[in-house]
C-alpha cells in the first residue's frame, strides 16, 4: 500500500505549492447556481469530499450545507493557506489512494484539478468511496472573457508566449473537459458561468498563478508577464474594474444503482 502511494503521489503533478498564498488570493471562485444545482441533485447533504481541494475554496462553501466534508490535496502548502471551517477536515493525501473507509460520501467534487490525476486509479476511489446513488461533480473552468482588447491579448499570451509551457494536461480544459476519460452515465446539467468584477492588479495576479507562468520562468529566469503588462494595461483602459465572464466547465454523474 504504501509503495503504491509513493508510486501515485510520484505520478501526479504539484504545480501549485509555490507561491500558494497568491493561489488563495487571486483563483477565480465558482457561482452560487452551480452548487445550489448540486445541492438539488444529491441524495443527502451529510458527507462530501473535495479532492484536489487546493485552498478549499470549494470545500468552504460544501461545509455551509454538508454535516462533514473531508478536503484532500497533494500540496501541504496548499492545505496550509486554506480556508479553515469546524466542518472541514484537511488531509495531505492522493485523490488516487486515500484512508477514508468504503461508501463514505454523498458528493464527490474535483474542481480545476481532475486533469492532474490518474483517471482509472482515481475513478476506483470515486466507487470504493461514494454512497450509493452519489454524485460526482467534475469542474472546472476555462479562460476569463473580460473584454475584446483584453481578451486579444490575453490569447495571444496564452498560445503564443507561454504557450509552450503549458503541461500537456493542459489540453483536456482547451477541450472543456469533453475529451477527459468519464466511464459513467452522465448525468444532463445546466450551462453556467461566472460574473467577476475584477482589477487589472487582480488580473494579474491571476496570471501570475498560472503554471506556465512558473514553468517559464523556471526555464528563462524572466517573469513572462513583464512582456505583456503593457499590453494589457492599454487594452485595459482607464477604468477600475471590467466585469469578466468565467465559463464553468461541468459534467455530473450518478453513481451506483
Amino acid at each position: 500500500m504504501r509503495r503504491m502511494q509513493r508510486k501515485l503521489t510520484a505520478y501526479m503533478k504539484d504545480n501549485f505549492s509555490s507561491q500558494s498564498d497568491k493561489y488563495a488570493q487571486f483563483r477565480p471562485t465558482y457561482p452560487d447556481a452551480l452548487y445550489t444545482y448540486l445541492l438539488s441533485i444529491v441524495p443527502a447533504r451529510d458527507d462530501a469530499w473535495d479532492c484536489g481541494t487546493g485552498n478549499g475554496q470549494v470545500a468552504q462553501v460544501l461545509a455551509k450545507s454538508f454535516k462533514k466534508v473531508a478536503a484532500t490535496d497533494i500540496s501541504r502548502q496548499q492545505i496550509e493557506n486554506a480556508f479553515m471551517h469546524e466542518r472541514i477536515e484537511y488531509s495531505v493525501q492522493p485523490a488516487e489512494n486515500t484512508s477514508f473507509p468504503d461508501n463514505s460520501f454523498d458528493l464527490i467534487t474535483v474542481a480545476q484539478a481532475i486533469h492532474w490525476f490518474d483517471f482509472d486509479a482515481f475513478y476506483k476511489e470515486v466507487i470504493r468511496t461514494i454512497r450509493n446513488k452519489g454524485v460526482l461533480a467534475v469542474i472546472g473552468y476555462g479562460l476569463i472573457q473580460l473584454s475584446p482588447s483584453v481578451d486579444r491579448v490575453m490569447a495571444a499570451f496564452y498560445r503564443d508566449v507561454v504557450g509552450p509551457y503549458w503541461d500537456k494536461e493542459r489540453k483536456y480544459i482547451d477541450d472543456n473537459y469533453r475529451t477527459i476519460p468519464f466511464p459513467f452515465d452522465e448525468t444532463t446539467s445546466p450551462s453556467f458561468e461566472n460574473a467577476l468584477e475584477w482589477t487589472f492588479q487582480h488580473l494579474i495576479g491571476y496570471i501570475g498563478t498560472w503554471s506556465a507562468v512558473k514553468h517559464y520562468q523556471k526555464a528563462t529566469g524572466n517573469h513572462p508577464v513583464d512582456l505583456v503588462y503593457d499590453d494589457l494595461k492599454k487594452a485595459w483602459g482607464d477604468s477600475e474594474t471590467c466585469t469578466g465572464r468565467l465559463p464553468i466547465l461541468l459534467r455530473v454523474a450518478h453513481i451506483g444503482k
